[in-house]
């Protein structure tokens, strides 16, 4: 029996959800349709678009993302403080950068004399506005439902697009959260679609990686070495930190992580980074002291990279 969304979701018990998307029948998100012959490649884009958006709107950090061919998979992480500091105003403002909002709020933001009564009840809409800025179904609904739209006006057809609910999974500790990532930036490799994490395509892997490369150039080996793009959520350092802000590790050892686990043979997938690959941090070229920096704590890693593996050869087979 399907399960209340309320009932999956406690930020109380953890701000991290992995949440999947999957289209309708041999509805298309994007990718060559066998079928039809059609490519629906670009839609792809439609979606990174979107999350990038709402990234900047909802108090809601994307840790990852991986858009396939009828399915879509993000990480996230909720931050219910960041919602609660905003004023009104700022509240207002990011709700109406993708809703037109109402007559009595613009009224307000106009600064039209309003009685005690309608500021009341500015003050009320404002405030499920708050709350919908950590709702993870606000940030799916508001990515699904564009996409359905566009897709529906290319096909010029009317009717579901996306299947009737989104997935969603709760990360409950560190492990989890470093699985779920390392699986969802690996799903075009697992998939056979990309040799490699920085030629996977539209994944959030290959935005890190580009951001990265692009900043070390731009600032020199003394500059701000931000690996991060805007939109995605910050490593946050090593994890034995045990820092609350972002995710719980640091970006060489992500790597280090990501490329072990990639190159695993899984006897359910029909893709992995092949031996001939030489390591993913001599393939990105990054420095002696980044390098040196990220493997400090290499016992531990080591220790935390065996029980991830684990569970993420363990996980779904549905979601590559």
């Amino acid at each position: 029996m399907t399960r209340a969304r309320k009932e999956l979701i406690s930020l109380e018990a953890t701000p991290y959800y992995h949440c999947v998307s999957r289209c309708v029948r041999r509805a298309f998100l994007c990718g060559q349709d066998k079928w039809s012959r059609r490519s629906y490649e670009h839609r792809r884009e439609w979606i990174v678009d979107r999350i990038k958006l709402l990234s900047r709107v909802f108090c809601i950090d994307v840790c990852a993302y991986a858009v396939m061919s009828n399915h879509w998979h993000i990480v996230m992480r909720v931050d219910v403080d960041r919602a609660k500091a905003l004023t009104q105003e700022q509240v207002i403002t990011r709700w109406r950068s993708i809703y037109s909002g109402n007559v009595l709020v613009n009224r307000y933001l106009n600064n039209v004399d309003l009685t005690q009564a309608e500021i009341d009840e500015v003050g009320e809409t404002t405030g499920k506005w708050r709350e919908r800025l950590t709702d993870i179904s606000w940030f799916m609904r508001c990515v699904n439902e564009t996409i359905a739209r566009e897709a529906n006006a290319e096909d010029q057809c009317t009717g579901r697009f996306w299947e009737g609910r989104f997935k969603s999974q709760a990360l409950l500790d560190e492990a989890a959260i470093l699985a779920c990532m390392v699986y969802v930036d690996l799903n075009s490799v697992r998939a056979g679609i990309a040799e490699t994490p920085e030629n996977s395509n539209f994944t959030s892997i290959q935005d890190r990686i580009a951001f990265y490369g692009k900043r070390v150039k731009e600032v020199g080996a003394d500059g701000d070495k931000r690996e991060t793009p805007d939109y995605l959520a910050c490593f946050s350092g090593s994890i034995s930190k045990n820092k609350k802000q972002g995710i719980p590790f640091g970006w060489v050892e992500y790597l280090n992580l990501l490329d072990w686990t990639g190159r695993a043979i899984c006897v359910n997938k029909r893709g992995y980074i092949a031996a001939h690959h030489t390591s993913i941090i001599e393939r990105l070229g990054l420095d002696e002291e980044l390098w040196l920096s990220g493997i400090k704590n290499l016992s531990l890693m080591t220790q935390s990279n065996l029980h991830v593996n684990k569970v993420f050869l363990g996980m779904s087979q549905n979601a590559a």
